[in-house]
C-alpha cells in the first residue's frame, strides 16, 4: 500500500507519474506485464473485477484468495519482484447480483469486499452504482455514497480481523459499466465539475456519519467520465480541452490529501492521450479488453500461419473452435451484440469490446490453443510468414530480441500495448507534448 500512496502523493506535488491497472486474469496477459513492469521499472498493478472473482468463483473459477496465490506464481515464474505487485478488487459492490433486492445483493456485496480484503487486496473500488431489483433506474448519489460507506466498514474490519494494513479506496458515482462498452453514438459527456463536487461531498458526509475520517483520508481516487470510451466499433478519444474544468477541480482538493481520477475504459487511447490525461490528474488508468484483443489478434495470427505450414487434419482450427463455443454458450455475448447473424458473426470475433476473452478458459478452446502452440513450436515458423502476419514482431525477431515461438509472440504483441501505459505513467520516461 505504501507503494501506491507514493505514488498518488508524488503526483499530487507535481510530479508527472501515475500507475496503469490491468484487468485480466489471463496468463499471457499476465505475463506479459510483468515482463513490461521489468522493462520500464514500475511497479504493476492487477485487478480482478467482480465477475472475474468473486467469494463463489466468479467466471474464473476462482476466489480472491486463490487468484492472489494464482498471480504470485505467476509473478516467481517471471523473476517479477513481489515488492512491486499491488493487487486491487474493481466494481466491488452489488454489480453480480443486480437482479435481486438490493438488502440482498449487499448482503453478497458484503461477503464480496470481506474475501478481497483478508486475502490481502490493497486497493478497493468500492461500486455500488448499480441499482438493483427494487431501486429507482437511476440511484441517487447519497444512495450510492451510503452503499459504499456500508462496504467500506466490512473492509475496515476484515483488514483488522487480518491483522493487514486498511486497504485504500476509489469511489465514484458516474462509473462505466464493467467492461466498458458504452455505446458511444453522439459521443459521451464529460463529467462536469459540479458533479464531480456532489459525489465527493456525499461521501464525505457519509464517511464521517460512519466514524470512518480515517478511512476518507485513505480514498485516493474517484472514477469520472474523462470522455473516453469504446464500444465494439468505435472509440472516443481522450479531449484534454474537454476536461480542463475538470481536471482544474481535483487538482484544486485537498481533502482527501491524496485524490486523483481514476480513468476506465482508456483501452484503445493513442499514447500521447494516455500522457496527456496521467498530466491532467487522471493518474490511475485502467485496461483490459484491449490487451486480450491483442492476445486475440496474436492468436488468430499464429493460426493462420498454422494452416501454411500444417496439414487439415492436423491443424487446432482455433478460431473456427472459438466461434463453436460461442455459439453453443452465448451467455457472455448474446445481450451485447446485435444486428443480423452475420454482423453478429463478425463481432463475436473481432469487436473491440472483445466478449471473446471469456472464452479461453473453455476446455474446448483450451485444447484448441494448446494444440496450435504445439504445432507451431514443432514446425519453426519461417520469417516471409512472420512478416505477413505478425510484422512487428517479425522486426523484434530480427532485432534480437525476440524469439519466434508461439507463445513469446502473442505474450510480445500484447506487451506492445501494456508498453504504452507503462511510458505514460512511468518518472523515468519523458513526456509528450500534448496540446
Amino acid at each position: 500500500m505504501s507503494l501506491l500512496l507514493e505514488i498518488i502523493s508524488a503526483h499530487r506535488q507535481g510530479q508527472p507519474v501515475g500507475i496503469y491497472s490491468v484487468c485480466s486474469a489471463n496468463e499471457h496477459v499476465l505475463r506479459a506485464a510483468f515482463a513490461q513492469a521489468r522493462r520500464y521499472a514500475t511497479p504493476l498493478l492487477i485487478e480482478s473485477t467482480s465477475n472475474q472473482v468473486d467469494q463463489f468463483g466468479g467466471y474464473t473459477g476462482m476466489t480472491p484468495l486463490q487468484f492472489r496465490s494464482y498471480v504470485l506464481r505467476l509473478a516467481e515464474e517471471e523473476g517479477f519482484d513481489a515488492a512491486g505487485l499491488l493487487l486491487g478488487g474493481d466494481h466491488l459492490g452489488p454489480n453480480a447480483w443486480q437482479h435481486l433486492p438490493a438488502a440482498e445483493a449487499m448482503g453478497f456485496a458484503a461477503e464480496l469486499i470481506r474475501s478481497y480484503v483478508a486475502a490481502g487486496f490493497e486497493k478497493i473500488h468500492l461500486d455500488c452504482s448499480m441499482a438493483c431489483a427494487d431501486d429507482p433506474r437511476r440511484l441517487p448519489d447519497e444512495t450510492v455514497a451510503e452503499r459504499s460507506v456500508l462496504l467500506a466498514v466490512i473492509a475496515e474490519q476484515a483488514a483488522l480481523d487480518a491483522g493487514l494494513a486498511p486497504p485504500v479506496y476509489v469511489i465514484g458515482t458516474e462509473v462505466p459499466i464493467p467492461g466498458g462498452e458504452a455505446s458511444l453514438g453522439a459521443g459521451l459527456a464529460v463529467t462536469t465539475p459540479a458533479a464531480a463536487a456532489c459525489t465527493l461531498a456525499v461521501h464525505a458526509r457519509a464517511f464521517a456519519a460512519h466514524g470512518l475520517q480515517a478511512a476518507w483520508q485513505r480514498v485516493i481516487a474517484m472514477v469520472v467520465q474523462p470522455g473516453v470510451d469504446f464500444d465494439h466499433s468505435q472509440i472516443q478519444h481522450y479531449r484534454p480541452a474537454a476536461a480542463a474544468e475538470l481536471s482544474r477541480f481535483v487538482a484544486a482538493q485537498i481533502d482527501p490529501p491524496k485524490l486523483v481520477f481514476e480513468a476506465h475504459s482508456t483501452d484503445y487511447q493513442t499514447e500521447a492521450a494516455m500522457h496527456a490525461l496521467v498530466r491532467d490528474h487522471f493518474a490511475i488508468l485502467k485496461v483490459g479488453p484491449a490487451v486480450t484483443f491483442a492476445l486475440r489478434e496474436a492468436w488468430f495470427a499464429l493460426a493462420a500461419i498454422e494452416r501454411e505450414l500444417i496439414p487439415f487434419g492436423r491443424q487446432s482450427q482455433l478460431p473456427a473452435v472459438l466461434e463453436q463455443r460461442m455459439l453453443a454458450e452465448p451467455k457472455h455475448w448474446l445481450k451485447h451484440y446485435s444486428g443480423s447473424p452475420a454482423e453478429q458473426h463478425l463481432l463475436r470475433a473481432y469487436a473491440l469490446s472483445d466478449r471473446c476473452r471469456y472464452y479461453w478458459g473453455d476446455a474446448a478452446v483450451s485444447a484448441a490453443l494448446d494444440k496450435l502452440i504445439a504445432n507451431l513450436e514443432r514446425q519453426a515458423i519461417p520469417l516471409p510468414l512472420l512478416s505477413q502476419f505478425l510484422p512487428e514482431q517479425f522486426d523484434a525477431v530480427l532485432a534480437g530480441e525476440l524469439a519466434a515461438q508461439p507463445r513469446a509472440l502473442a505474450q510480445h504483441k500484447v506487451g506492445m500495448v501494456l508498453a504504452r501505459y507503462a511510458r505514460a505513467c512511468s518518472r523515468n520516461v519523458s513526456r509528450e507534448t500534448e496540446s
